[in-house]
């Protein structure tokens, strides 16, 4: 896809509406190279994934928590955060969760990949791909500020992608610079 180190050019696109030194938390995070892009702009990090050696990657760039959030608790209850990146992971059942997860004035960052894709590649099982429109339902109480759905060339993939913000409690409709 991108350099290992490179974060998502969608991540990197909608990087500024995420509010200055808020808390990021990345979802299935990886080697880390959303935790790296927002830690390297001020922002304090968490990093989930089930990987150890993933963790054992990010454990120097913030909180680091090795958790199966596919068979076992959310360990972050309760917790929300300025931004909640995900590339390129699926587990229906989380995106509820997910959504909640981002704090009023905070951001959404979500890109994986769409039905489709197994004409082009892998991921191939429809467990692994949206659905049409599923990520926008999956937004929910958040106002999408931009949305796409299709397909990319280099590789090769259908995604889905999303950001989408919390709007701040008590202070009407919020300026999001596009």
């Amino acid at each position: 896809m991108h350099g290992a180190g490179e974060p998502s050019p969608w991540v990197r696109r909608w990087t500024h509406l995420v509010p200055a030194g808020a808390p990021v938390l990345d979802v299935a995070c990886g080697p880390g190279r959303h935790m790296r892009w927002f830690a390297g702009r001020g922002h304090p990090v968490t990093g989930i994934d089930r990987d150890p050696a993933a963790i054992a990657a990010v454990r120097g760039l913030g909180r680091a928590i090795e958790a199966d959030i596919e068979n076992g608790p959310w360990p972050l209850a309760g917790e929300t955060f300025g931004a909640v990146v995900v590339t390129n992971y699926l587990w229906r059942s989380l995106l509820p969760t997910i959504a909640a997860s981002v704090a009023g004035g905070g951001v959404l960052l979500y890109e994986t990949f769409a039905d489709g894709n197994e004409t082009v590649g892998k991921p191939s099982r429809p467990d692994f791909l949206l659905r049409p429109g599923e990520l926008l339902a999956a937004c929910a109480g958040l106002r999408v500020v931009a949305y796409e759905d299709g397909f990319l060339e280099d590789p090769p993939r259908f995604v889905q992608r999303v950001a989408a913000v919390r709007e701040p409690a008590g202070h009407g409709r919020a300026r999001y610079p596009l």
